[in-house]
């Protein structure tokens, strides 16, 4: 069975590798991926799979779903399409689309006989506004499935274990602008406002969980005039942990430094909370199952899951049910995503290789879920064991 899927996805390298170039010759950014959306789902509809535009509330966010018999597991396949603004495709999602497509369609025609569903989730604005996040706000998106499954290029071929949750803000201060010289006294300085909450937060640092960062930037630092108080200062912040539960009470802390600048300085604050990230789930046993099927169909560069990541809304999606991305080496090992190293090896036959070899694992990976018994049940259980012990860790 396994055999006739990897036939099957070979036989569709060429149009898929030609839909990963179309991709990567048209990029676009989050929520304007109207081309490689369209030209996903188009794809999917001629091979049968019903499919439904605009879901989640993205215009460029879709679902596709195949079902053999009634009930069953259900396996979702997650593709993002989106290229960083200014860059292009420098993180290979163009590879993503084209790679879950060849996985779908293997799987809708393997000949598996116990009853399943294949749901096909395109995932629009990873890089910018997080979509997976906001696709699971509106509601309606991946409460249908059992488990999240999605693949990335890579330098190298593992899965990953932990990545951070992470929580944006845009903070301005407002204050009164004055002349320094003139009758200084009834200024409120807001970039005075925000230095101290910059020092506020480098203190709280001292004070937080060794798995905890803050970062911070001025976006606006409040005019050109050194002699003028300035009436206005923005900058954005992120905050972030391997665990949303304990980053809930970071978060709580950090907002009490900026409300505790703008008292010391008489002005007021605001605070825009932009996009919420969540942290994966561990998934051990299922990136055993996962790596698996990357050994039998001999993926290249095979290493250990990554024990520690940056932040992705995957992790979202994770946080109710199990999942795990198959990161495929395509470029030389080492190489850091958004880098020139992706530009150059977007369009290579390692970069079309790597489809297949995702394409493969994946369906094998479905295979296994839907076929051996008791398997999808203790990943399930390892998943709210793992969930618990996070919770616990956090003192919730």
């Amino acid at each position: 069975m396994k055999q006739r899927m990897y036939d099957a996805i070979d036989a569709l390298k060429p149009e898929l590798s030609a839909m990963s170039d179309d991709i990567y010759d048209h990029p676009e950014v989050g929520l304007a991926e109207h081309h490689a959306s369209e030209l996903l789902c188009a794809w999917l509809e001629k091979r049968g799979f019903s499919v439904e535009r605009g879901v989640g509330g993205l215009p460029t966010a879709f679902r596709a779903t195949f079902h053999h018999g009634t009930g069953g597991r259900s396996i979702g396949l997650l593709c993002e399409y989106d290229a960083l603004p200014g860059l292009g495709h420098a993180c290979g999602h163009q590879m993503q689309g084209p790679c879950i497509l060849g996985a779908a369609a293997a799987l809708k025609d393997s000949g598996i006989e116990q009853a399943f569903s294949v749901v096909v989730y395109g995932t629009p604005a990873e890089e910018t506004v997080s979509g997976k996040a906001l696709m699971l706000q509106d509601g309606g998106c991946f409460h249908d499935i059992d488990v999240a499954l999605m693949m990335h290029g890579s330098g190298e071929t593992t899965t990953d274990i932990k990545s951070m949750a992470l929580t944006r803000f845009i903070v301005t201060y407002h204050g009164k602008a004055a002349h320094s010289a003139i009758r200084p006294e009834e200024g409120r300085s807001s970039l005075d406002a925000m230095i101290l909450a910059f020092q506020g937060t480098e203190f709280l640092r001292e004070h937080v969980r060794e798995d905890t960062r803050i970062h911070y930037n001025i976006l606006d630092g409040g005019g050109t005039e050194a002699n003028v108080v300035p009436a206005k200062t923005a900058a954005q912040f992120y905050v972030r942990s391997y665990n949303r539960a304990y980053l809930k009470n970071v978060i709580e802390r950090f907002e009490k430094v900026l409300r505790g600048a703008a008292m010391m300085t008489e002005t007021e604050v605001e605070i825009n909370r932009e996009k919420d990230i969540d942290n994966k789930i561990p998934a051990l046993k299922l990136n055993d199952v996962i790596m698996e099927n990357a050994r039998a169909v001999g993926a290249p560069v095979i290493r250990p899951p990554r024990q520690k990541t940056g932040s992705t809304d995957l992790g979202n999606v994770m946080q109710i049910m199990p999942g795990s991305c198959i990161r495929v080496a395509f470029v030389p090992e080492g190489s850091p995503s958004h880098s020139q190293a992706y530009l150059e090896a977007g369009k290579t036959e390692k970069a079309h290789d790597a489809i297949i070899y995702g394409a493969k694992i994946l369906a094998g990976t479905a295979a296994d879920l839907i076929t051996r018994p008791g398997l999808m049940d203790s990943i399930w259980q390892e998943f709210r064991d793992s969930k618990a012990k996070l919770e616990r860790e956090a003192g919730v």
